[in-house]
């Protein structure tokens, strides 16, 4: 890391020191409670429908005149699908028309001809008659009939290239609120305090920042544009009904109420389905990142069976959340059709007795049939886009919690470190705790430039912790620290940071090239820079033995070269990066006893000229170290060096000795 580079390690970001799952021998079992950072470990099911879904379409607030075109153009092309049928209608009354007066005698009105049905007691007929544009020996009017048509077909070109048109832009707008809100989400994952993380899943952060997010785009692409353009459809519609004959709009009305308890039973029934299913999204995930992660570990331990039966067992109950959910939306579209069926046969009846008493023309008839087929389709769509949107909304309710989480205090900054610190670090009454109960109290001590400060301990006693609070990973309880003079708390995290190196017992290597690798501790590094890192940290010596050289790529876990060259990698990292002061978590304990001594001479370099505090297991590595703290309970109760506390008969003689009588037997 550079001394201007605002950003953590990259070992900060992917294994913190402070996490307690990760690091058993240094921290307490239990891990801060989740309401310590106003949030909650658990997920939550989506239980405020209409703030989320305000909240959800709020994401397309910022592109408001391009929502406006949209509704622009979705309303011109409901209007002309709307308008089509009554068109439409008039062409099949030229055709009926056409046809009866063919067949009609010429040279005599329609009126005579009414009169005479009705001297003969043909009422029906003649009131049929009376209610068509009818002219006696005419037949149809192809001319007109054509010009109809024509314009119909215009009609339904251009709604056509209006709802394109609408469905493009209203992609493009989607997909730039998501590409803002993936923005939105990184920065607050990187806002976050580390306590966070340290009581929430991995697998489930993931599937809010992918899957959750994911869902969001798919309902805001679908569900938004249907919706509209349904309901738009469905005012049309009824306003069009009303216009040809309010009789039969009222028995078409009649689906309303059924429609309205249908989605209500069913929409917050699949509303909660949905939740379920995505909260155990979120575990199944967790539980094949920690199957891949630990493949290992489980592979050793022989847990396979027990790793498979964990992840049955939660395949299973994502399966059954699933299921559950698309068999409750599946319920609404069936019985929608079923209401329509029961409606088309009440309009068609009816509007057959109504053309038969000359109260309505077939083609008004027609039309209007169509509008009743019309009217519940829509009323479909809106069912079905309401399961995507009640899916939808309950990602949008999980991604919202995590960008509602309390964030790191903000930084005060009233102070600023010079370019070159001498890193002293001074420990003045410091206190902290994670809950109620003390971590650490009342600790005090002082690190001087240029020495190198090995902290020793049992499980538990706050080593790791100890390191934390000088990162400002968490913030203190009481007391303070002061790097030369200054207190942290007035210096901004990046800068504080930014002068710190890090090289932790679990190394990370992203996949890239192991030039690419060295340089990420300094960005702006030339390559002669990182050759010369690496030749300060022994790294030189196995990379000009493999064929590509610098320009090797290693995968993510760095698998194509052993856990000792990972590990020189990281110091050599850490070296390019120049820091003034220097953590070292057991850097040595996952390579064998030949590589360590090029470890350990690789430190030794990394140390040189800077302050730097080792956190160690293996007491053998520390002997040389300036300073030895011996930490119980939170508190220093020894602290010299390697002799003088030998001589003084104490705690550390004790560790010294039990791990001296082990490597013995």
């Amino acid at each position: 890391m550079s001394e201007r580079d605002p950003q953590p390690t990259a070992e900060e970001r992917t294994k913190p020191l402070a996490h307690p799952a990760d690091d058993e021998d240094d921290e307490p079992s239990t891990p801060p409670p989740a309401d310590m950072f106003g949030d909650s470990a658990v997920t939550k099911k989506a239980e405020h429908f209409w703030p989320a879904a305000k909240r959800l379409f709020g994401l397309l607030a910022p592109f408001k005149w391009g929502m406006v075109l949209v509704l622009a153009l979705v309303s011109a092309s409901v209007v002309l699908n709307v308008w089509a049928p009554k068109v439409l209608g008039q062409a099949m009354d030229v055709i009926f028309n056409g046809v009866i007066g063919g067949q009609l005698p010429a040279g005599v009105s329609k009126d005579q001809f009414v009169e005479g049905l009705r001297a003969q007691g043909e009422n029906q007929m003649a009131d049929m008659l009376a209610g068509i544009d009818v002219v006696p020996g005419v037949g149809i009017d192809f001319t007109r009939l054509g010009t109809i048509i024509l314009i119909v077909l215009g009609m339904y070109v251009i709604s056509s290239f209006f709802m394109w048109a609408q469905g493009w832009v209203i992609n493009r707008l989607v997909m730039r609120a998501v590409r803002d809100l993936r923005d939105r989400v990184e920065a607050k994952l990187n806002a976050l305090p580390l306590g966070y993380f340290d009581t929430r899943k991995r697998g489930d952060l993931l599937s809010r920042v992918t899957n959750d997010v994911d869902n969001i785009q798919n309902a805001l692409q679908q569900a938004f544009a249907q919706l509209v353009q349904s309901a738009l459809t469905v005012v049309g519609i009824t306003v069009m009904m009303f216009v040809v004959s309010w009789q039969l709009a009222l028995v078409a009305l009649l689906a309303l109420p059924v429609v309205a308890v249908v989605t209500g039973v069913i929409g917050v029934r699949s509303q909660r389905l949905f939740a379920a299913q995505w909260k155990e999204t979120g575990a199944l995930n967790g539980t094949i990142e920690e199957s891949f992660s630990g493949h290992d570990l489980v592979t050793v331990f022989g847990r396979r069976d027990e790793m498979a039966a964990g992840f049955r067992g939660s395949n299973e109950r994502l399966y059954e959340a699933s299921a559950g959910a698309q068999f409750v939306s599946g319920m609404m579209m069936p019985v929608m059709q079923f209401v329509s069926y029961l409606s088309y046969v009440g309009i068609a009846v009816l509007g057959g007795l109504k053309v038969a008493t000359g109260s309505m023309t077939l083609g008004d008839a027609t039309a209007f049939i169509q509008y009743s087929r019309e009217f519940t389709q829509p009323l479909s769509q809106m069912a079905g886009m309401a399961n995507m949107l009640q899916s939808g909304i309950a990602s949008a309710e999980r991604t919202f919690e995590l960008l509602d989480a309390d964030e790191q205090q903000p930084d005060h900054v009233s102070a600023e470190l010079p370019a070159s610190p001498r890193g002293r670090v001074t420990f003045e009454d410091v206190s902290f705790s994670y809950t109620d109960d003390p971590l650490i109290e009342h600790l005090s001590f002082e690190a001087r430039p240029g020495e190198t400060v090995a902290i020793v301990g049992p499980t538990g006693a706050g080593k790791t912790t100890l390191v934390n609070l000088i990162m400002r990973f968490y913030e203190l309880t009481g007391g303070r620290i002061l790097l030369d003079g200054i207190n942290i708390t007035e210096l901004s995290r990046s800068d504080l940071r930014g002068h710190t190196g890090m090289v932790l017992q679990d190394t990370w290597l992203f996949t890239g090239t192991i030039r690419d690798n060295i340089r990420y501790g300094r960005l702006d590094a030339t390559d002669e820079e990182v050759v010369a890192a690496a030749r300060a940290t022994f790294v030189d010596r196995f990379v000009r033995q493999l064929p590509e050289g610098y320009d090797t790529v290693i995968d993510e876990d760095g698998g194509s070269i052993s856990a000792g060259e990972r590990q020189l990698i990281t110091i050599a990292r850490a070296f390019l990066a120049r820091p003034s002061l220097l953590i070292l978590d057991e850097a040595t304990s996952a390579v064998d006893t030949r590589t360590e001594l090029l470890v350990q001479h690789a430190m030794a370099a990394l140390r040189a000229d800077r302050t730097s505090f080792v956190i160690a297991h293996r007491l053998s590595t520390i002997r040389d170290a300036d300073t030895i703290l011996v930490m119980e309970h939170g508190r220093i109760v020894e602290q010299g060096s390697h002799a003088e506390l030998l001589a003084a008969r104490g705690a550390y003689h004790q560790l010294y000795m039990s791990q001296f009588e082990g490597a013995a037997g």
